[in-house]
């Protein structure tokens, strides 16, 4: 072993493993960062730049061949694309796709992403909320006629809920913003209902009739939603509260505030109060404070935070490794950032989240419209602005070493719906309230998003006669499901037998 690795300090063993591009270096303690640096040294680590460990065969890929599957789609060009096929080809290409999604994490061995295959494996449902990417590869090139909006890019019950607002109060709306894309309307529109229909068949029992029922009305409220912003024009201030919410919305934010923030931090931190406990689910990476301090300092210029007086001077008290959490974003590095409030006593004290950005899946799938994004982090930060009227203050994006991250405010009033308590009349109900949630984001993509006509005029023209428009996405809709079951058992069927311990390399 190097000596001079063995009596380095953390930071200078940080800047090595920086310059050797070695994975995952920014979450580990320097005795990983040592035997990380070892083992590269001996030539039996993975790396990030699409080559196995030994540096010999690139990962395969098929971004650019779905680039050019959707440019030739869009020009309305008959091709061949992914829904089409059946059997042991279907089954091919979702291993395929599964494992290209999640190369990093196989190669690096990361235990979160085996968590993550055995709980897509455990649940359909599940199993579709991980698995974006496959979605949309089997709409490459869709619908490029019709008008284009900010998308919110994975659409399904899960993905709405309470989150603070700019003046900290608890607020109902769109919450994951992490696929955001410019995209046709109609392709949000398409996974929720698929997403409306296996949440009511997972969560709650309920048949194909019911399934079809409560897709119907999530496409019937942003039916609703949009010819409403286009009659009235008051997307621009538009917010979901307490007082102006449908009562099972209303109820629900009236619940997250019966907990209160010292309580709720109480549960994260040790006894004492002054650092984050260590468990499972928190791994507290203390040494790590000035340097999170340095990346807190630059979030906030690089993103222009408007820092409330509540925030003090934006002062690190503590850094946490989150573990466990999410579904497709299970395994990708988050921190949790414990920022000290202005009570000496620390009940006020604030809680940032960082957690690492990818690409969307829609990128290079949509037909080209100009829109675009670049940046991960910045994508996402730029939907949520978008997307949400006087949303979170702490909604950015910032580099850390080399990589992507966005960051957001958690609070004791952020949560979602319990899906497996809903009737099925509030089923309806949810799923109607979203849909006129997606019509609010989706009116607001030319008021603070790039799209440069009326959206909801032109999206009520595309629409044409409802009772067909809303037909057309159900049958869509049906058939996904389907697609999406089987696809479930191949996946299940390859997973048992190893499919997702490697990645697919190009030997020649």
């Amino acid at each position: 072993m190097d000596t001079d690795l063995e009596s380095a300090t953390r930071t200078e063993l940080l800047r090595r493993a920086r310059e050797q591009e070695v994975p995952g270096r920014s979450s580990m303690s320097k005795e990983e960062l040592l035997d990380a640096l070892t083992s590269d040294d001996q030539g039996h680590a993975a790396s990030p730049d699409g080559m196995r460990g030994d540096g010999s065969r690139p990962v395969h890929s098929r971004v650019d061949a779905f680039h050019l599957l959707a440019e030739a789609r869009s020009r309305g060009e008959m091709v061949l694309i992914p829904r089409m096929l059946t059997g042991n080809d279907r089954r091919v290409h979702v291993r395929e796709t599964v494992r290209e999604d999640h190369e990093t994490r196989i190669a690096t061995g990361d235990l979160e992403a085996r968590e993550k295959f055995d709980k897509l494996a455990g649940s359909v449902f599940h199993f579709f909320r991980g698995t974006n990417l496959l979605f949309y590869r089997d709409l490459v090139g869709e619908d490029s006629r019709l008008p284009t909006v900010l998308a919110l890019g994975d659409v399904h019950p899960g993905n709405f809920g309470v989150m603070p607002s700019s003046d900290n109060v608890p607020i109902f709306g769109v919450n994951d913003f992490d696929d955001a894309y410019y995209a046709p309307f109609t392709w949000d529109l398409k996974r929720g209902a698929v997403g409306f229909m296996l949440g009511a068949a997972e969560k709650s029992g309920h048949g194909p009739k019911k399934q079809r029922a409560i897709a119907r009305r999530f496409v019937r409220g942003y039916v609703a939603g949009i010819a409403s912003y286009a009659a009235d024009g008051q997307e621009q201030t538009e917010q979901l509260r307490m007082d102006n919410a449908p009562p099972l919305i209303a109820e629900l934010i009236s619940s997250t505030l019966e907990t209160t923030r010292a309580d709720w931090l109480a549960d994260m931190l040790d006894d004492a109060g002054r650092g984050f406990r260590n468990d499972e689910e928190l791994v507290p990476v203390s040494s790590r404070r000035e340097e999170f301090q340095e990346i807190v300092d630059r979030y906030v210029a690089e993103n222009e935070v408007p820092v409330p007086e509540r925030a003090g001077r934006m002062r690190v008290k503590d850094v946490a490794e989150r573990r466990g959490a999410g579904t497709a974003s299970l395994g990708l590095t988050r921190y949790f950032v414990l920022i000290t409030g202005v009570n000496d006593d620390g009940t006020d004290d604030l809680l940032l989240e960082f957690k690492r950005a990818r690409r969307s899946a829609l990128a290079g799938l949509v037909p080209p419209s100009g829109y675009e994004v670049d940046g991960q982090g910045d994508r996402i930060r730029h939907a949520q602005r978008v997307h949400l009227v006087s949303g979170d203050v702490f909604y950015g994006s910032v580099d850390i070493d080399g990589q992507s991250f966005m960051v957001r405010e958690r609070a004791p009033f952020r949560d979602d719906i319990s899906l497996g308590s809903l009737s099925t009349e509030e089923w309806k109900q949810y799923a109607e309230i979203c849909g006129r949630v997606l019509a609010h984001t989706h009116a607001m993509s030319d008021e603070t998003g790039n799209v440069d006509y009326d959206v909801e005029p032109a999206i009520l023209e595309a629409i044409g006669g409802r009772d067909l428009f809303v037909d057309d996405i159900l049958r869509f809709a049906e058939e996904a499901t389907e697609r999406v079951r089987q696809d479930h058992e191949y996946f299940v069927a390859d997973h048992e037998l190893g499919a997702f311990r490697s990645v697919d390399v190009v030997y020649r």
